[in-house]
């Protein structure tokens, strides 16, 4: 801050001591604050840097945005949704659900807006993370990483990107500002948003330049409207909304026995080949489309939109990554181009390189990130060696293909909620995953992924880290998951427990359960 005679005056800054801090305000720390003050802890706070909660459903408002999870699973099990309006419900929806349980819950007073972590490191004398944000400083006895994978956009280092003269914007920063009825527009990338976003603004630009470095899988979306009296229905019979989640989480485990086992989605694959040849007549862009891979091995997308879209007469599908942008001109790997005054970047998240890990130290000042080397690693997805009293939401290892997010977090949820109810309860003052313990995790998750379509399907994939590691994924069910998660485990944890002076002391024998 400057003063009227040009010096800077120092900035006071305050120190609250709270219980727990969680870093997000997505469906994550949500879920995370709700579990937390279930399990005892009135101390609860949520910084957010931005100015709104809702993580990835208030970051992406691009045309057509919406779920590619049944709506009835993609929300809390403590929070069932009964006016849902689509059955693959669009991102307005999905943001007030949000809004919703966090104000039913009394969550939302809890979250400080405007507030971005800076540094967050482990004090072992104190047994608390000692938090500087952007703002104030936070002393906290656990941390929680709620910040999600599907959070910081990724924009690739393609030569010239900087100095293209027109506008560029990823999809999850949508500029609807600008005005693209009658515009040339690359899009660069064809994942999971590209195939939500395409189909809504095609029809109002002039030209569509697709850059598509792979083929996509792309299903049938069974969405509908949901009509009132099914909404009434559901609001008078809650049973009845269980049932479909339950149907649903059936039918979508079910699904997941063939990434388990690639060769039983050969039937899943043939669906998407009949979808591929009802919609694409041009035999030369259905060979674009095709994909050279198995089903499963990237993310699976859903539209029934998207293949119309790439057949009409103003757009172009470039069966190549982009080599470079010079001027106005978007150049592909295949020497083929396009002029374009737009492009639109739908090339994906930091998923396995979270930008939280560069905020996060242990005790002697080393970085997650830099613990990590490439590779994320936790235990249970959830806990990493080094870090006390930390837990990562959506973390490595517990990724899959098939299910929800809400699966994966409830069964984390579970097992943060037991963590502190059993801390609490035990009078510890500190817990840290033993390295052993999260070695033998990482190498049963390694044994168990080559078999998996993941694995074995003939793609790259935002499952591969840095190393050509798989980080991401669970090789098991869903329900394997929950059940591993379901109870806590203070056996794999070293303790500190405090001593008659209120200060922490390290165990002297293995914890009991």
């Amino acid at each position: 801050m400057s003063r009227p005679d040009g010096t800077t005056a120092s900035v006071t800054r305050e120190t609250h001591e709270v219980e727990a801090l969680i870093i997000g305000s997505g469906l994550s720390g949500i879920g995370a604050a709700v579990k937390l003050r279930e399990a005892g802890l009135r101390d609860v706070v949520l910084i957010e840097k931005a100015d709104e909660l809702g993580g990835t459903w208030r970051d992406n408002t691009y045309p057509g945005c919406a779920c590619d999870v049944p709506s009835a699973l993609y929300s809390y099990s403590f929070a069932p949704n009964p006016e849902w309006t689509r059955a693959f419900a669009t991102q307005p929806e999905l943001r007030a659900y949000l809004h919703r349980v966090a104000a039913a819950f009394g969550i939302t007073p809890l979250v400080r807006f405007g507030t971005e972590a800076v540094r967050a490191q482990w004090h072992p004398a104190e047994a608390r993370w000692h938090v500087e944000t952007n703002r104030d400083r936070y002393t906290a006895r656990f941390l929680v990483s709620a910040a999600g994978p599907w959070h910081e956009p990724l924009v690739p280092d393609i030569p010239g990107l900087a100095d293209f003269p027109g506008e560029v914007f990823h999809s999850s920063r949508w500029r609807h500002d600008h005005d693209l009825a009658g515009a040339r527009v690359a899009v660069v990338g064809s994942g999971a948003s590209a195939v939500q976003f395409v189909p809504a603004i095609q029809p109002r630009v002039a030209r569509l330049d697709l850059f598509q470095r792979t083929a996509q899988w792309v299903l049938p979306k069974p969405d509908h409207y949901v009509p009132g009296v099914e909404r009434r229905l559901m609001r008078r019979f809650p049973a009845a909304q269980r049932a479909l989640r339950n149907a649903e989480y059936a039918a979508m485990e079910t699904l997941g026995i063939g990434f388990r086992h690639p060769a039983l989605l050969r039937a899943v694959q043939k669906v998407g080949t009949l979808h591929l040849r009802a919609t694409v007549r041009d035999p030369r862009l259905r060979r674009a489309l095709s994909p050279d891979y198995t089903l499963g091995c990237k993310r699976l997308l859903l539209s029934n939109a998207y293949y119309p879209a790439l057949t009409r007469s103003n757009v172009t599908v470039h069966a190549t990554a982009v080599e470079a942008v010079r001027g106005n001109r978007v150049v592909g790997a295949d020497g083929t181009g396009a002029d374009v005054d737009t492009i639109i970047l739908g090339t994906g998240f930091h998923i396995l390189d979270m930008p939280i890990a560069q905020r996060v130290f242990d005790a002697d000042g080393v970085r997650l990130d830099e613990r990590w080397k490439g590779s994320p690693d936790a235990y249970l997805g959830t806990t990493v060696s080094g870090f006390p009293n930390a837990f990562i939401l959506l973390g490595p290892h517990l990724g899959t293909g098939h299910s929800s997010a809400f699966m994966v977090l409830e069964a984390q949820l579970e097992y943060l909620a037991g963590a502190v109810r059993h801390f609490r309860s035990a009078g510890w003052s500190g817990m840290d995953v033993r390295p052993e313990v999260q070695a033998a995790f990482a190498a049963e998750v390694r044994q168990a992924l080559p078999s998996t379509v993941y694995n074995s399907g003939g793609c790259s994939s935002y499952y591969l880290d840095g190393n050509g590691r798989n980080s991401f994924s669970w090789p098991w069910s869903t329900g394997r998951m929950r059940r591993r998660l379901a109870e806590f485990d203070p056996e794999a944890y070293d303790v500190t427990v405090e001593n008659s002076g209120g200060l922490p002391t390290r165990a002297t024998e293995g914890p009991r359960s």
